[in-house]
């Protein structure tokens, strides 16, 4: 099985209050796919997420006064956890002359995965063909 949807995402940088950032969101009704969490400095962290509706996102983000930056494109792909599963995802990738900027991927432990490919403005028309959305 291999199933892949459009997603957007944000980047929000925050100093020790990334937990406020987060319970914002949640209070507010805000469900997130994915979460990509980096420190930048001692006191600050980027926070770069991919909510489920991205339109209600920025809706409550601002509402909230929360500060972000986005929509970025990138593609969610869930499939069966198997030896090689992500040399195939690759693999069309590159057939359609795609090189994603960046990768992230998650097992549950139970046989599935999720795979976070944030791609280039230019090639991500390509890639969502490439994995047939």
């Amino acid at each position: 099985m291999l199933k892949a949807r459009r997603v957007d995402y944000y980047y929000a940088t925050v100093g020790e209050g990334a937990y406020r950032f987060l319970g914002a969101l949640a209070g507010l009704g805000v469900n997130l796919l994915a979460l990509h969490t980096v420190p930048i400095g001692p006191d600050s962290t980027q926070l770069t997420l991919f909510p489920e509706d991205s339109l209600h996102f920025v809706d409550a983000a601002t509402k909230a006064g929360l500060k972000f930056d986005g929509p970025h494109k990138a593609l969610l792909v869930q499939g069966d956890d198997q030896l090689g599963a992500l040399a195939g995802v690759h693999a069309r990738l590159r057939a359609a002359h795609v090189n994603p900027f960046a990768t992230m991927c998650v097992t549950d432990g139970h046989g599935y995965y999720g795979y976070v490919i944030y791609l280039r403005p230019e090639d991500a028309e390509r890639a969502a063909e490439a994995l047939e959305l």
